[in-house]
């Protein structure tokens, strides 16, 4: 397999209003803390945040690439130990950093750890990826 222990791909990407909407819509999630500015504006949060799965959503991006990188075609195998350990905010800039963390030839899988963080480096989202290559 073309990928090594250690190997980063890294996303960046402004959350827009109509990235929480489009979500929204699609996901059916309209709880107030994403759509709703003034019940927002009463929590300790102060203003709308961002759906944790949507940012989540965002690592995709990055583990496409590492498979277009690596030239091999792969499926998700799932996600493992999703923790959201702070708010993204409408109009927050985040960066995903996915970083290879083990190969396993036998099974053909690649795990890899996922970090985002906001502008300001807080780091919002953590979780480890499972790939599963489809040929090598």
């Amino acid at each position: 397999m073309n990928v090594t222990v250690g190997e980063t791909v890294t996303f960046r990407k402004t959350v827009g209003e109509s990235d929480v909407y489009l979500f929204a819509g699609i996901t059916g999630d309209l709880a107030a803390n994403h759509v709703d500015e003034v019940f927002m504006a009463g929590t300790p949060y102060g203003r709308r945040i961002a759906h944790g799965v949507l940012v989540l959503g965002y690592s995709s991006t990055a583990s496409t690439a590492l498979l277009a990188r690596i030239g091999v075609p792969g499926v998700s195998y799932g996600y493992d130990r999703v923790r959201f350990t702070a708010p993204v905010f409408i109009g927050d800039t985040v960066t995903v950093t996915y970083r290879v963390e083990t190969v396993d030839v036998a099974n053909l899988t690649v795990t890899s750890r996922i970090e985002v963080t906001r502008q300001d480096g807080t780091l919002c989202l953590v979780a480890d990826h499972i790939l599963k290559l489809l040929e090598t």
